[in-house]
Parts: structure tokens; sequence; C-alpha cells
């Protein structure tokens, strides 16, 4: 793809689940916002603070739009990242709301630690689900009753996905739950599964979404009357006395989002990061088939061949394996060698890759948009000669 024209041949990038690369108009615009209106938000009345203030609105506006959600319903803040967006929201809850915390077998350490901490704050039980093999939830095994549920809606393992996403939403907040979805690894390529879903929040991460590092909340507004705002500093506020402030989102609905914002923002991230979204939506079908014919061609590989041991049970652009008789550290070393950059390890899943299912430490090949035909025939020719 064009947008990728700093790649070389040798060029093979296997790890967008960390993050992904950056097309050139989402560079483009982050070096737009330092070159033509490098201002702070929300804070200036000069020409550049306007600009700036128009695009990232617009891209509030966009978040909300790719979802399909409502911004009389929702509203959108951005933080560091997936982690910090899900930390900010579980330190915030008003104290004594819930009877248990729920979250599932196989989440990222993000919501995982999370929940441990929460729960040991709070001094309630905390719930691990077993997600079934496709990633869904078995409703019948659940009770959700004043529960916070906090779970990821695709693994960051095998791409699994919360398929009945939706059902498992009502059937918390018909228990009287609330439900804080984690979208990191869904966003870039499933956004689908996530339309219309009333959630209580939704945090994502944009550099996992074709844009700069930033993290992404799309919050209910009927939340925030559950949390009491306890990280606070400039930005937030519309007046401060020497002994008390007064919220802008206590103040004004349209300035909810400013709950979750404290001091000075990203910027140019969040404008460029807009753009990310815009590139996302443009993306044309024969873009989106030769992605899903690279990702089905390589996984088809791993998993017929008798050496190397799949996670996966479908095809996905994430894809975790072992090889039998090879260290992957090892492995992923001289895949570098040969240009191929994967992740090897146990990705911040420890507790189910190496605690439950006992797998020796993992290789993973996550693709983005901007891998090319000619990376999958140099990576499977390359383990080809590696096994043998």
């Amino acid at each position: 793809m064009h947008d990728f024209d700093y790649l070389t041949d040798r060029d093979i990038y296997f790890d967008a689940a960390c993050q992904s690369l950056r097309p050139r108009p989402v560079i483009e615009a982050l070096n737009r916002y330092y070159t033509e209106h490098n201002s702070c938000g929300e804070r200036v009345k000069y020409a550049w603070g306007r600009k700036t203030d128009n695009l990232v609105e617009e891209t509030r506006e966009r978040m909300l739009k790719y979802l399909k959600l409502k911004s009389r319903d929702y509203f959108v803040s951005f933080t560091l990242n997936t982690t910090y967006g899900i930390n900010l929201l579980l330190n915030q809850f008003k104290p004594g709301q819930f009877k248990k915390v729920v979250t599932s077998n196989i989440e990222h350490n993000s919501p995982f630690l999370a929940t441990i901490a929460f729960a040991r704050r709070e001094k309630v039980p905390r719930e691990v689900i077993v997600r079934r093999k496709d990633g869904s939830i078995n409703l019948e095994k659940c009770d959700f009753s004043k529960a916070l549920v906090v779970m990821n809606c695709a693994s960051n393992i095998d791409g699994r996905k919360m398929l009945n996403i939706k059902e498992v939403v009502k059937a918390v907040h018909q228990a009287g739950g609330i439900i804080i979805i984690d979208a990191a690894q869904a966003l870039a390529h499933s956004p689908e599964i996530l339309y219309k879903t009333e959630a209580d929040a939704i945090c994502t991460s944009a550099h996992k979404m074709y844009g700069p590092s930033l993290g992404v909340m799309i919050v209910r507004r009927d939340l925030q009357k559950r949390l009491v705002t306890n990280f606070v500093g400039g930005g937030m506020v519309d007046d401060v006395t020497k002994e008390d402030f007064a919220l802008s989102a206590d103040g004004n609905p349209d300035h909810a989002y400013t709950r979750f914002e404290s001091g000075l923002q990203a910027w140019g991230e969040i404008v460029a990061f807009g753009e990310a979204l815009k590139w996302l939506e443009s993306l044309s079908k024969s873009d989106k088939k030769q992605f899903v014919e690279n990702y089905t061609r390589l996984f088809e590989f791993l998993n017929n061949h008798s050496r190397i041991h799949l996670i996966n049970q479908e095809a996905n652009p994430t894809m975790s394996f072992y090889i039998e008789g090879l260290d992957s550290h090892l492995v992923g070393e001289a895949l570098s060698d040969e240009g191929i950059m994967a992740r090897t390890g146990y990705f911040c899943v420890h507790y189910y890759l190496d605690h439950v299912k006992h797998y020796p430490p993992l290789i993973r090949f996550s693709l983005g948009y901007h891998v090319r035909k000619s990376d999958i025939d140099k990576t499977i020719k390359t383990l080809e000669r590696m096994l043998g």
C-alpha cells in the first residue's frame, strides 16, 4: 500500500497488535500540527489554537461516528493508553457500589491487574470467567448481580472475539451491573462487533488503530454519577477558590470529556488520530480483500505445518504459535535476522498462557494493512527453510 512507502523490501513488520504502523496521512497530520498550528487546545484565543480546537472536536465526533454511537449518550476523552483509561475509571468509582468484580481468563494484564487491585481496595470478591474457544461467554453460567465487569471484546493472543457482546452488555445491565470493554484489539480491523454496543465505557488505544500513541475513552454520560473525580488538574475546572474547585464537567454537559483530561493534552496526537480514523474509513474493498488474503494464507501455512502448534481456532490478523523443539525467543531472533519483526513471549497474558494453558513462550504474528503479499511469501519461505 502506497501510504507505507517508507518500508523497504526487507522491512516485514508483524507486531501490529502492539502498535500499528502509521500511514503517511497520519504522519503528515502530526507534522502539520507542529509546523502549522502548534498550540494549546481550549486555552487560547489566537488562530492556531482555534484550528487545534476545531480539529480535536472533529476527532471526538469522528470516534463516536466510527462506533455508530450518539453524542447525546456518550462522550470521548483522551488519555495515555488503554491501561491508563481502565485504571482511571476503576479508581474513581464511588465506594460500596459493587458486590464483586468480574473479568475473564483471556485478558491482557491491563484489565486483569486492574481488577485485582480493585477487588483488594473494595474488599469484594473477584471472578474470572472462562471464555469459550470462540471468545464468547456462556451467559447461563454467569451472575452479574451488581457486578463491575471488565473484559476485552477481542484477544491479543489470537484475535478471538466476544461474539455475543451485545447480549453480555444487556445481561450485565439487567443484573444492575456496569461493564467496561477493553477494545484495543478490535477497533482497527473489527469495529463492527462494537457498533451501537451500549457498554458503560469502551477503552482503546489509537496506536493500535494506525494513529499516534494515545489512549481513548468512550464513556456513557450517565456513568458520571457513579464516579468521584479525584485525578484533577489544569483544564478541568471553571473556577478555583482557596479550598474548592468547580469541575467543568459538572457545569456543562458539553465539557463532560474534561472529567478525564487533567493537564495539557497531546493535541497533535489527537489531531493525527482523527486523520487515522478518516484513513480507516477510506480503505477500499480491494485493500480489505488483500488484507484478508494475506493473513488467511499465513494462517493456513502455520495451521498445516506438522511442527507448528497454532493457538488460533480460525484465521485472524493476530496469530500465536510455538514450534516443536525450538525456543520461541531464538526463533524471534532468527526471524529478525531476515527482517521479519515478530513478538515473542506471553504478550502480557501471563495468567492464561503460562498458568492455565502451560504453554512455552510463544511467537505472535500480528498483521496490518501495511503487509504486502511479498512479506507473506518471504515469511513462509523463511520458516520452511528454518524447519527443514
